[in-house]
């Protein structure tokens, strides 16, 4: 049995060329074409691997953080491209109360939990539902009662799609099937517009369209406060570059925005971030209350794609979500998801160069 383990997995086709792990025979790389524009995912983690485009000259870069091979994501403490949950961000002592019940998660951030435990949705083999390279991928996950210590049984999908020449689309939805529970998706994309090896990302330039945060204690939970980002360097009302208010700020960025009420029924503008030198610019809409602007504060040194070393603020990533910590805060918009409910999560990105 053991030599027809080894065989099989010698034969696999995984394209990730250093792995040497038997379970990579549930993954694979998926890859969204048009012209120019290249993106891919694999099923481990629904991970976004790259996203390849040209910029103002034509030229094709990678404009994702990431690494060369599956290990590197097995490993990875940073989320790199992944889909996060059952919960994102982080839920305070790792615990909640929900209709009498009390819940006890795992505690994978010191006495918190950050994005859904030990092994989340980041780290699990998402079953490929379909595939069609012109036009989208779709991975969904079954989520067990107890998992993490959360509560019921979820079902859980993404697509990611391709829109027009130059728009990308991800539409996570899950379904509480037995209990009620918190569910709040996100995808931790690290994004860098001069590409993936450039340097840092001081001087993009981000509009961002909240006026107001969910502050946080020194264990990076929200207080419950909201509170106008008027005065502050959070304000990024008017664009300004990432790294122009730096030195006001003992770490760099890593806050929850609280979306501006456009008064529309579509889908509301979240951001346009612009790099300079190769003229790129990623515009972002959601349906979403809030946004996790983080500006990659805790890389450390990360060997990523290519050998390459991410320092801090390599990248940014701009994380639409339901507030965190919200099952811990009645003034925060729910996230509970009750049995028979579904829970849709929209995002659609726009690049352009120029």
């Amino acid at each position: 049995m053991a030599k027809i383990g080894l065989i099989c997995c010698f034969i696999l086709v995984t394209l990730f060329a250093n792995n040497r792990d038997c379970e990579a025979e549930k993954v694979g790389v998926y890859e969204l074409k048009r012209g120019d524009f290249s993106v891919k995912f694999t099923n481990y983690g629904a991970i976004m691997l790259s996203a390849i485009l040209p910029d103002k000259n034509g030229k094709l870069s990678d404009i994702v953080l990431g690494f060369d091979s599956l290990k590197g994501y097995k490993n990875d403490t940073t989320y790199f491209g992944a889909i996060v949950g059952r919960v994102a961000n982080r839920i305070g002592r790792a615990q909640f109360h929900l209709n009498g019940t009390y819940y006890q998660l795992a505690n994978n951030d010191g006495l918190n939990m950050l994005h859904g435990g030990y092994k989340g949705f980041s780290d699990v083999v998402w079953k490929v539902e379909s595939h069609q390279k012109d036009s989208h991928v779709t991975f969904t996950y079954h989520s067990y009662d107890g998992e993490e210590g959360f509560p019921g049984e979820v079902d859980v999908s993404v697509t990611y799609m391709l829109i027009e020449e130059n728009k990308l689309g991800v539409k996570m939805e899950a379904k509480a099937l037995n209990k009620a529970t918190p569910v709040n998706l996100a995808l931790h994309t690290y994004w860098n517009l001069g590409g993936h090896d450039s340097g840092d990302i001081f001087s993009h330039n981000l509009q961002l369209f909240g006026s107001k945060i969910t502050p946080v204690d020194d264990e990076l939970i929200p207080t419950g406060e909201i509170k106008s980002i008027e005065g502050t360097p959070y304000d990024f009302l008017q664009p300004r570059e990432i790294g122009s208010r730096f030195n006001e700020l003992p770490h760099g960025y890593d806050i929850n925005y609280v979306l501006d009420d456009t008064n529309t029924d579509h889908l509301k503008k979240v951001a346009v971030v612009q790099e300079s030198v190769s003229g790129r610019k990623l515009e972002l809409w959601t349906n979403q209350p809030g946004v996790q602007f983080y500006s990659s504060n805790m890389l450390g040194r990360v060997k990523g794609k290519d050998g390459f070393v991410y320092s801090n603020y390599a990248g940014f990533a701009l994380e639409t979500q339901g507030f965190p910590d919200s099952v811990n805060h009645p003034n925060f918009p729910s996230q509970v998801l009750n049995p028979g409910e579904t829970y849709v999560h929209v995002m659609v990105y726009r690049f352009t160069a120029n």
